[in-house]
């Protein structure tokens, strides 16, 4: 959002503070101008701030953004960094998948060429040629019967369990109007009315429903599909009709815990839930505590008609997009299909793995759309974004995961540009790869780069992993365990003092100590290393308690931003230091220090041999392929392969594309 656009947003809630009467103000402005053929401009309410240009092309996208921050205030979030879903995302996103099935660019109809006949064989040939196209444009729109699709190629029923404003309604009518201009006046009536009542459009939020029910009438009014004046007329549906149907057809429910109003499943069910967990509802409610917790019991516990649980995949904090993906997966009919805009970390998150367990067993999982930068694509803070593309029912046997992507490679028109990078994963060596978890592994976008991360990937999948027994580095006894530093800063801060000279105390270690240059990881702390007065020298003593020193450890920087490098850092600290809970250190059994000072001779020694290893290229490769988001789990530490170290040598990748 430009700077422009934000500062309207900041005027308006000046002057009207209530953001539901920025709404219903908004609604009546585009419905009056839509009504007198003006530009929303010049119906807004008095006092309202000038509408700048960049909003002035597209009032739906104004209400998408006034919906957004009323539903961030309500739950007690703060409404600034809330974006709107782009128009042109979600045209890109229809587009591709209305024409699924059909992605490969179809042969022209062979027809007559008029030049080669003579003239009295041409008019034959013209109306030889005119079938043919005729027939070409019934091959692409038209299907096996009116109760499945419209005449303009749309699937029915059309559904979006969170519907919001009525965004993916509103530009699938669109699409429908421009394919239906070839149609006669009669002919694109009764497919507009077909389409209507064929919406399943659902929303927990009366607001929500109410904001879409009258802009999918606004919608249909500028496209010359409804009268708003009269009862309408033989092209025109009267506006008294087409509001039955959209009351009757965008509802206020709630599709995870309650029934599907419809008796008819989806055909085709597209949607951006809401990216929330259990813990970011309610914050500003005074009892929010107890209604989150009897929330999140009623959707752990809540039963489908069979008696089984509804949602089988929930796993760790309750976030409400996966329950409403494992819901529209339940909820369309067998062979029907889903395109969901979630979150990017569902794709390789550990707590996403039952879902998408469910989702390739169970279902056809055949495509997945990567924009894991969230500047390329802004629509919830710091997050990547993601667009599922899965038929019901059936299993995976190939998915075609299309990243890392940029908002260039998608297009209104064409869908994903032709050209966008992508790589198949084939289900058995996927299996392998992931160890059945059906991760997905963020691929750089370099051809170069892409070799050598799947290179690094083949070789390291099946080897131990980091913190598993039996190896060759714990054959027996407890595993390795990957720990926060010990000392939380703010409330040891009475503790901690800045290193000076002739400075008392014993060295604490934050992940500002640990740098990467020129490739090498070192310790920058100013009692091991020359280092200028600075940021290294802040928080570096500390004068608490001696028994929280610790032995020689193997320590970890997280790099969080995904732009650097390496995403992790290791180094060998000696003993008496004290670590900050910005970083995280191996905590090693004594079977594993006994194997390293037999192995290496002491132990700081094999310490040195582990961080070599750990700071490898392929594994830094591996970690940064299978990064859920910026943030560094134990988890992800924990599952680093880990092979013996005398066969370490062929994981490092070095070379360029003739090696490769």
């Amino acid at each position: 959002m430009t700077s422009e656009t934000s500062g309207w947003y900041a005027r308006l809630d000046h002057e009207c503070p209530d953001r539901v009467e920025q709404i219903e103000s908004w609604l009546d402005a585009w419905l009056l101008a839509t009504n007198q053929g003006q530009p929303v401009a010049a119906t807004l309410p008095r006092g309202w701030p000038t509408l700048p240009a960049g909003l002035l092309s597209d009032p739906g996208s104004v209400l998408d953004h006034l919906l957004a921050r009323y539903e961030a205030e309500s739950d007690g979030r703060s409404p600034r960094g809330v974006y709107a879903t782009p128009v042109r995302f979600v045209d890109a996103i229809l587009c591709d998948e209305l024409h699924h099935g059909r992605s490969r660019k179809k042969e022209p109809p062979a027809t007559l060429s008029l030049t080669a006949l003579p003239p009295s064989f041409r008019v034959f040939a013209e109306q030889f040629n005119e079938s043919i196209r005729g027939q070409s444009f019934e091959d692409d729109y038209s299907q096996e019967s009116d109760e499945s699709h419209t005449l303009s190629g749309i699937p029915l029923p059309f559904a979006d369990p969170s519907v919001g404003a009525g965004l993916f309604a509103d530009r699938i009518i669109r699409m429908h109007a421009d394919r239906c201009s070839g149609m006669d006046a009669q002919q694109r009536k009764e497919d507009t009315l077909r389409l209507l009542e064929g919406f399943q459009l659902v929303d927990v939020s009366d607001i929500a429903v109410e904001s879409a029910r009258k802009r999918l009438l606004i919608v249909l009014a500028r496209l010359r599909l409804v009268d708003l004046e009269g009862e309408g007329s033989e092209s025109l549906i009267g506006r008294s009709e087409a509001n039955l149907i959209i009351e009757s057809n965008v509802r206020c429910a709630d599709p995870l815990r309650g029934e599907w109003p419809w008796n008819e499943s989806p055909r085709l069910l597209v949607s951006r839930p809401p990216w929330l967990r259990i813990k970011d509802r309610f914050r500003g409610h005074p009892e929010g505590s107890q209604l989150r917790k009897s929330l999140s019991k009623e959707l752990r516990q809540i039963k489908g008609p069979d008696g089984s649980l509804r949602f089988s995949a929930i796993k760790g904090n309750v976030n409400l997009y996966r329950l409403y993906i494992e819901r529209s997966l339940q909820l369309s009919q067998k062979g029907g299909r889903v395109r969901m805009v979630v979150p990017e970390s569902v794709l390789r998150e550990k707590s996403s793995a039952p879902l998408r367990k469910l989702i390739v067993l169970q279902n056809e999982w055949d495509s997945v759309w990567s924009f894991p930068d969230n500047q390329q694509l802004p629509l919830v803070g710091a997050q990547g974004v993601s667009v599922l593309g899965i038929t019901v029912a059936g299993t995976t046997e190939v998915l075609t995961s299309f990243g890392p992507l940029h908002s260039r490679d998608i297009s209104a028109r064409k869908g994903l540009d032709k050209g966008a990078p992508f790589l198949e994963l084939e289900r058995g060596p996927w299996s392998v790869w992931t160890d059945a978890s059906w991760a997905v592994p963020k691929m750089p976008k370099s051809l170069h780069e892409r070799n050598k991360t799947l290179r690094a990937i083949g070789t390291l999948a099946d080897q131990p992993r980091l913190t598993e027994e039996g190896t060759w580095l714990n054959p027996s006894g407890k595993a390795i365990r990957v720990r926060a530093g010990e000392v939380d800063r703010g409330s040891w801060s009475s503790h901690i003092s800045d290193w000076g000279t002739g400075s008392s105390g014993s060295p604490f270690v934050r992940g500002t100590h640990i740098e990467l240059n020129d490739g090498e990881v070192s310790l920058r702390h100013p009692a091991f290393a020359d280092v200028p007065e600075g940021v290294q020298w802040s928080h570096a003593v500390w004068n608490g308690p001696s028994d929280m020193l610790g032995p020689p450890r193997i320590i970890c920087r997280a790099m969080i931003n995904p732009q650097m490098e390496r995403r992790l850092l290791w180094v060998v600290i000696p003993s008496g230091c004290v670590l900050g809970n910005s970083v995280s250190f191996l905590d090693l059994p004594n079977q594993v220090v006994e194997r390293l000072v037999a192995e290496f001779g002491n132990l700081e020694g094999g310490l040195a041999a582990l961080a070599s290893h750990l700071n490898s290229e392929g594994l830094n490769l591996w970690s940064k392929a299978w990064a859920a988001n910026n943030n560094v789990n134990n988890y992800e530490i924990e599952m680093l392969p880990f092979p013996p170290l005398e066969g370490a040598g062929p994981v490092s990748l070095m070379g360029n594309d003739s090696e490769i």
